[in-house]
């Protein structure tokens, strides 16, 4: 066969092959939006991002934390200011987004008793506490889904009456409410520290958008396999008094574990209150989960002692177990970096919740589109 007669072999091949292609219009979605309240140092912004949703903007009061959201994200919109001074604005033009378009709004409010709680007197009732604010901000910009998270103990607190206001404000402002009690080392998180979860799925929407809570993982971490090649930062010391007692107390022991004379001389008027007070002398165990990490890591009733060194764990040991990534930097003094740490959301947390968030989301907006394509084709 001649040069020219395999040439025109080729270019009917090629001809035939493009007379097959079946072609499609592809679109490309943007990524889903948040706005966070409350941000911290940003565990719950971590987890959010990593789950492959875009921050809008984050406000945060404490300077500290919002230095350190400043320094390891420069391109994230932190705003430092009280969210009291944010909520009356005109939240639309402010973030740039339009009433609805907003997908997820996150955040957790610290929760003071409400005045009026229980009388069902919708917004009013929380009006001047942190989450009256969190309240407008979920009224203006009518996010697709909200998600908020606070400690188990809102579930009781007031004998109930905070949560079920908070709910019901929650339904009034057009949600249905979900929720659940989740331990992060159910998820990943080398760390019992309970957690109580509000999803929140605009009312429009929820025959159209599902959002389900994570499954619990098989495997459940222990220290042992993330203490090792920490990075060296700053800590606290114990006293040498502290240190030398608790150098008695055998690794995953408490005070019970010592002589009753030395137990009884350190704790003083403790020694005759009621209960386990299984938290003071408590030193941790490389084969078990840290316990919840705290703002302040040498408390006489709250110990977390090192289960191989006589010493608080240090602030970079704390961020492992909250799963912050070891080239996150904490801004401020130390005991600032201990706070930071300590009132953060897990970030492994964080991501399997808003992982289930972003499907939710993405499943809801491929539903939309194929059902966009089937009215015009």
């Amino acid at each position: 066969m001649c040069g020219y007669a395999i040439l025109n072999l080729l270019i009917n091949i090629i001809k035939k092959a493009l007379g097959e292609v079946n072609y499609s219009v592809k679109t490309v979605r943007k990524k889903p939006k948040a706005i966070e309240l409350f941000a911290g140092a940003g565990g719950l912004a971590l987890g959010i991002e990593r789950a492959g949703i875009e921050t809008l903007g984050l406000v945060e009061y404490d300077k500290d934390a919002a230095d350190t959201l400043k320094k390891n994200r420069p391109t994230w919109n932190v705003i430092h200011d009280d969210v009291a001074n944010i909520s009356p604005l005109n939240l639309n033009e402010y973030f740039g987004i339009k009433s609805g378009e907003l997908d997820l709004l996150s955040g957790g409010a610290p929760c003071q008793s409400f005045s009026y709680a229980g009388k069902r007197l919708g917004l009013e009732d929380a009006r001047g506490t942190l989450f009256y604010h969190y309240a407008v901000f979920l009224k203006k910009l009518r996010p697709k889904v909200f998600l908020f998270e606070n400690v188990r103990g809102l579930l009781t607190h007031n004998n109930g009456h905070t949560y079920q206001t908070i709910l019901d404000i929650f339904s009034e402002a057009g949600y249905a409410i979900q929720k659940k009690i989740m331990n992060a080392w159910d998820y990943g998180v080398p760390q019992k520290r309970e957690r109580l979860i509000t999803i929140g799925i605009r009312d429009d929407l929820v025959n159209e958008l599902e959002i389900t809570f994570p499954a619990k993982h098989d495997y459940k971490p222990v220290l042992r396999d993330i203490l090792a090649d920490v990075p060296k930062s700053e800590g606290t010391r114990y006293s040498d008094y502290k240190r030398k007692i608790f150098e008695l107390v055998p690794p995953g022991g408490y005070w019970r574990d010592i002589p009753e004379e030395i137990a009884r001389e350190y704790m003083k008027s403790c020694w005759d209150m009621e209960g386990g007070r299984t938290g003071i002398l408590r030193r941790l165990s490389l084969d078990e989960p840290s316990l919840a990490v705290l703002t302040s890591p040498s408390q006489k009733q709250t110990d977390r002692c090192h289960p191989t060194e006589a010493r608080p764990f240090t602030i970079r040991e704390n961020a492992r177990v909250q799963c912050f990534p070891d080239e996150w930097v904490f801004c401020g003094r130390v005991g600032s970096q201990y706070k930071q740490v300590g009132n953060a959301v897990p970030v492994g947390l964080a991501f399997e919740i808003a992982k289930e968030i972003f499907i939710g989301l993405e499943n809801y907006s491929c539903g939309n589109y194929h059902s966009f394509q089937s009215k015009i084709s």
